[in-house]
């Protein structure tokens, strides 16, 4: 041990008094150093995963048992109806947390010093939103097998449900790229947090998550059928019980690029002008 910390010195020795400046790392390994960061920050704050694990576990269970049977008629019909559109309002409510980070960055001032760093400049974004990425799946996992236990079957098999997750994490990915947004525009957490839940709530209870579109009024049934909210679900839905929904695929893919294209150049923008 006391050679070990000997050498250790030695070398921060070197590296103090070498004129030579060192390498900057790849725009991988900075993007990999962000996501641990982001991981370091969960584990040390291990009530930050409620949202993830408690919070869609309980709105399952109240969304099920107290409306399945008025609903649907039954509990276990409404359970393989539901359980999408719950996963979708669950990961896209979550996206958020993306921006409310990078606000809390910003007002504690370690915004400014990363800047200064001979970094990739995206990589602490982007390494974030991957660590977010692995949150949103654990979060579908988590949900799934409860769902699981509870009678949900998926009729299109494993496969079925990796490609509905895999479609929710890229529209995800690109919806929080707008947090991002908001994150660089406002002053405070609490003024993004009230912009973003004003944004995503409306979408996600106004979609086909919790009930067929066309036992709604002609005027909300066609902006439901219009929301990306809604083609995400029906996508997911369709994935998960193995019937044909390539077009709603198409359109939650198109949606996805529309955000994308739009607001992650926006970010930049953003992010490099920012004072």
């Amino acid at each position: 041990m006391v050679q070990n910390q000997t050498i250790n010195q030695e070398k921060l020795q070197q590296a103090i008094l070498s004129k030579q400046r060192p390498t900057p790392p790849s725009p991988i390994v900075s993007v990999q150093i962000f996501a641990m960061r982001a991981l370091l920050r969960t584990k040390h704050a291990p009530m930050a995963l409620m949202d993830i694990t408690a919070m869609p576990i309980l709105f399952l269970l109240m969304f099920t048992f107290l409306f399945g049977g008025a609903i649907a008629g039954s509990v276990q019909e409404y359970l393989q109806f539901i359980l999408p559109g719950i996963l979708v309002q669950t990961v896209t409510q979550i996206t958020m947390y993306t921006g409310l980070d990078l606000n809390k960055d910003i007002q504690k001032g370690f915004f400014d010093r990363q800047r200064t760093l001979p970094i990739w400049g995206p990589s602490s974004l982007v390494g974030a939103m991957t660590f977010d990425a692995l949150r949103y799946t654990i979060a579908s996992m988590i949900m799934i097998l409860f769902a699981m236990i509870l009678g949900f079957r998926p009729e299109g098999g494993l496969i079925g449900i990796i490609l509905a997750v895999a479609l929710l994490l890229v529209f995800s990915f690109c919806l929080s790229w707008i947090w991002n947004v908001l994150a660089l525009v406002l002053k405070s957490e609490n003024a993004l947090m009230a912009s973003a839940m004003m944004v995503i709530f409306p979408l996600t209870f106004l979609s086909s998550a919790f009930v067929d579109p066309s036992t709604m009024p002609h005027i909300l049934e066609t902006f439901v059928k219009i929301n990306p909210i809604s083609m995400l679900v029906d996508a997911v839905r369709g994935l998960m019980h193995g019937y044909n929904v390539s077009g709603e695929v198409l359109w939650t893919l198109i949606a996805s690029g529309i955000i994308l294209v739009i607001f992650a150049p926006l970010t930049m923008k953003l992010y490099n002008n920012k004072n």
